[in-house]
């Protein structure tokens, strides 16, 4: 009897997936057997092999499809090597030239787009149930359908499994995971079906609040699924629908079946999260703040620096993403502690622009301990909008954090959120002279538009928003969407130093990938 834990595609796969590495290690401790499948990695692998690339060719490619077909092999070979970050330039090439080749599968009616980033489809929408239905049914296919059933049930196959459980954390790997449980449902008759993860922990309440069911799914679980798990290995006909028990939650990764080498990255990268959850939970344009999916925990003391060494001897690696929504400080100050120990080790991750960073010589014993780059919400350069976002930021602070990070020689990848809420055109600019000002310190961009999420304490009345949607549609803000997009392309997009540094950014892998490319000339974009 085994339990198998499988990782949808479409994601990047640039490294390991973490929640199906930790619920294995906390499976495997009790005594389950577990396998674990990143079918994710693996669709990837399928679709650009130059044999099934071979099969989807038509006469009349073009020639820019032609000369993809003929490096995308190599390009593949490339983003998995050393050799992607000595220039700019051969890596924005190879992902273009792999971008184009993932082009020709277009879907029978050529209605659905991947790229190494996402997984879009014409025609269905991951929140719409019938469509769901219309997947898990099996009355409509997905690109990955070749790969799942020939290639992923095969090796399902082998290890005879007793309940099969699908890790669904993003809205690109929803519509493909319900085509793979209509396929389950054939292949394993019987055999109980769970989904979990990050999207379906999001519905949960609309589920229950409306009783309402996915199709294809024996049982979900809600937010950690460690005792949930163990309760519908050891008893699933004595489980609820959904099955949600926060109770136990761990921290800790299992990433045997997982090789970090394997992946889409110029160095292999393990992904380790120091806290499950969000320390702060107060801006009120985020979800976890409204409705949090997990609870909050964390590392004690020095066992995540001690975990960073454990992983770093077992697999060869010596470059992590910390997935923190933002690393606690505590977690800071103890990696700091041990910077002596952690010095031969990279890695980086989100943090909140926090007072405590500037104390003593905190920055400068990251620094020295690893740490190559962080990722840091400022939101906006306007103290009033911060203000009423409640993120807790003060811009004074946002600035001495950015100019001693240069210092210290820790990379910083800002986030900008334009069309909040009562935004002004001031407002605007003030998140734009702050740009450019601290243009010398500032070494990747990420400028967004707001999508209001329906549990965003700012969202207001949802009643009439459809059960499975997690955003309020377009419609509704449109006014103060299309304002914030012409300051980004007249304004952000026009000043030349934001220019250059949204230029700097790697195309499609973005900050997974950015801490291997320390300021150099920009990108070739496309």
């Amino acid at each position: 009897m085994s339990l198998l834990l499988i990782h949808p595609p479409a994601a990047k796969a640039g490294e390991p997936p973490l929640g199906v590495a930790v619920l294995q290690a906390y499976l495997r401790a009790r005594g389950i057997t577990v396998g674990v499948f990143d079918a994710n990695r693996d669709a990837y692998h399928y679709l650009l092999h130059p044999r099934t690339l071979a099969t989807v060719v038509s006469r009349d490619l073009s020639t820019r499809l032609q000369r993809a077909l003929r490096h995308a092999d190599g390009a593949l070979q490339l983003l998995g090597s050393p050799d992607a970050v000595a220039s700019p330039a051969r890596y924005a090439t190879a992902v273009r030239y792999l971008n184009d080749a993932l082009s020709l599968y277009g879907g029978s009616a050529g209605d659905e787009r991947l790229t190494l980033g996402d997984y879009r489809h014409g025609q269905l929408s991951e929140f719409s149930l019938p469509d769901l239905e219309t997947l898990a049914s099996g009355q409509a296919r997905t690109l990955f359908h070749d790969y799942f059933r020939d290639s992923l049930l095969v090796a399902l196959a082998r290890h005879k499994p007793s309940l099969l459980a699908l890790s669904i954390n993003y809205r690109h790997q929803v519509l493909p995971a319900f085509e793979l449980a209509g396929l389950l449902r054939k292949r394993f008759p019987g055999v109980p079906l769970v989904a979990g993860g990050g999207m379906i922990s999001s519905w949960g309440g609309a589920l229950r609040d409306n009783d309402l069911q996915l199709p294809g799914f024996d049982h979900l679980v809600t937010g950690p699924g460690e005792q949930p798990l163990c309760d519908l290995f050891e008893n699933p006909a004595g489980q609820p629908y959904v099955v949600s028990n926060p109770a136990q939650l761990a921290l800790a990764p299992d990433f045997d079946g997982l090789d970090p080498a394997g992946y889409m990255s110029p160095h292999p990268v393990l992904p380790i999260s120091a806290s499950r959850g969000c320390y702060w939970a107060h801006c009120l344009f985020c979800p976890e703040a409204a409705s949090p999916t997990h609870p909050f925990r964390s590392f004690s003391g020095q066992a995540l620096p001690q975990l960073l060494l454990e992983l770093a001897e077992r697999w060869k690696v010596r470059h992590f993403h910390l997935t923190d929504d933002a690393i606690p400080p505590a977690a800071l100050q103890a990696m700091a502690v041990q910077a002596e120990q952690l010095q031969d080790l990279s890695w980086h991750g989100f943090v909140r622009f926090e007072p405590a960073l500037l104390q003593g010589d905190l920055i400068d014993r990251l620094a020295l301990g690893g740490c190559r780059l962080l990722q840091l919400g400022l939101e906006s350069g306007s103290q009033a909008v911060l203000d009423r976002l409640r993120k807790g930021t003060r811009v004074a602070t946002a600035s001495a954090i950015l100019r001693k990070l240069r210092q210290a020689g820790i990379a910083t990848y800002v986030y900008v959120l334009l069309g909040t809420p009562g935004e002004t055109r001031e407002d605007a600019r003030l998140t734009r002279d702050f740009l450019e000002s601290h243009a010398d310190c500032i070494d990747f961009l990420n400028l967004a538009i707001m999508n209001m999420p329906r549990h965003s304490a700012l969202a207001g009345a949802t009643e009439n928003i459809p059960p499975l949607d997690l955003y309020l549609p377009v419609d509704e803000n449109a006014t103060v969407r299309r304002a914030a997009r012409r300051f980004l392309q007249q304004e952000l997009l026009a000043s030349p130093a934001i220019k250059a540094i949204v230029n700097r950014t790697p195309p499609l892998f973005t900050s997974n990938h950015a801490f291997f490319f320390r300021p150099q000339p920009p990108f070739h974009r496309f």
